[in-house]
């Protein structure tokens, strides 16, 4: 008792009130300890640590209306005081309000940064916080598609493919990407993975054309690696970042018929059939950045690591034209395999990554288009804009200062 009041008269030490409470807690006496500490708060009110600590005092005496609204207090004056939250999550377990507890849980995951290693001694409480997070999600899994089945009945798959990756981010059973582009951002233009095929009706002339513009590429490849060039070539100086294995290698080579606007005659007079077969590509014409087009060979057992493309006012086409079993392709939250002949339109600003599995080396054509979604004079502005960074950095444009 003496101890208690000592640590009050001294009101402006909250760490000296909290450690005699806590003796008081481990000493048993839960009900001295919750004397203390509303003593205590008649004078420091504002004090988070102080709501925390009655809140544990009060879940030893059972008393878990006035538990919460201690940690409410708490929380009002420190929304992100993570102890707080996590006793909040346990409490609403308790009181069997577990899609409560699950909110509250995934309030505190959120405050962790990405890489943090957490404490040995946090590491089952996180754990058990996701466990609740996916139990809920679960369930709520199940709750929707008993109420969606009638209305999915009413629509087919293409209606219904956007929603299902909605629905999917809102049970985070999808991750959800954005665009990162590391020169230029164009606001309100739509974050989307891969695009709908059928936005692009000139892919089919193209696609048509596959046979001739393999066969074409087939010619040059047996001439040797000689004809190629490295993909990534990072001078001297520079930071490698995740292109360390890959910077100066063959391992990913390109043949340029056309470079950030600049075409390579020679190239395109060994390529006459695929020259005539990109007549109506509606290339993305930006100077210092665009068009491009491009075959990429990626040889075998070869990983792309993870990366962001420049510029989201443009689009990236790619034509499959040699793929080996085991290749595959991820832009944000979809994987999918290239299928040779048949071309896909995917936003490169968008966190993706490639990967040859197999044996053989897989070569595809890339192009670069315009957004859909610019209108005439946005596509000006930005070539103007995109053309004065080139000028003043005294670089090519789309590779930035």
């Amino acid at each position: 008792m003496i101890q208690g009041h000592d640590a009050i008269r001294q009101p402006r030490d909250s760490s000296l009130i909290n450690e005699t409470a806590q003796r008081l807690l481990l000493a048993g006496n839960a009900l001295e300890a919750c004397s203390v500490l509303e003593q205590a708060l008649q004078t420091m009110p504002a004090d988070p640590s102080l709501w925390l600590q009655l809140a544990a005092a009060l879940r030893r005496l059972g008393r878990a209306d006035a538990e919460m609204a201690a940690l409410d207090k708490a929380l009002a004056l420190d929304p992100q005081n993570m102890g707080a939250l996590l006793q909040k999550a346990s409490l609403q377990e308790l009181k069997g309000e577990t899609r409560a507890a699950s909110i509250t849980f995934r309030s505190v995951l959120q405050m962790i940064p990405p890489g943090h290693v957490s404490p040995p001694a946090m590491r089952p409480v996180l754990q058990h916080a996701k466990d609740v997070i996916a139990a809920n999600d679960r369930g709520l899994e199940t709750f929707l598609e008993e109420r969606l089945g009638a209305v999915r009945h009413r629509y087919g798959a293409p209606e219904m493919r956007r929603f299902d990756r909605c629905l999917a981010a809102l049970l985070r059973r999808r991750p959800i990407f954005q665009q990162r582009p590391s020169l230029m951002h164009f606001p309100g233009l739509p974050s989307i993975e891969f695009y709908d095929r059928g936005d692009f009706p000139w892919l089919d002339a193209l696609e048509a054309a596959s046979n001739d513009i393999r066969a074409e590429l087939i010619d040059l490849l047996a001439d040797g690696n000689s004809m190629l060039q490295p993909y990534v070539q990072i001078a001297a100086g520079l930071p490698l970042n995740q292109w360390r294995e890959l910077n100066q290698s063959r391992r990913w080579s390109v043949y340029f018929l056309w470079r950030d606007g600049v075409a390579y005659p020679e190239h395109l007079a060994r390529f006459p059939r695929t020259v005539a077969a990109l007549e109506k590509w509606p290339r993305a014409d930006i100077p210092g950045c665009g068009p491009t087009a491009v075959f990429s060979i990626l040889d075998a057992n070869t990983r792309i690591p993870p990366h962001h493309g420049v510029n989201n006012t443009r689009l990236i086409v790619h034509l499959p034209l040699i793929v080996p079993d085991g290749c595959w392709f991820r832009v944000g939250a979809e994987r999918r395999e290239w299928r040779t002949g048949e071309a896909f339109v995917f936003d490169d600003t968008i966190e993706h990554e490639a990967w040859n599995g197999s044996g053989a080396p897989r070569a595809i054509l890339i192009l670069d288009i315009w957004s859909p979604f610019l209108s005439d004079a946005e596509r000006e502005l930005v070539r103007v804009a995109t053309a004065g960074v080139g000028e003043w950095y005294g670089t090519r444009s789309c590779l930035g200062a």
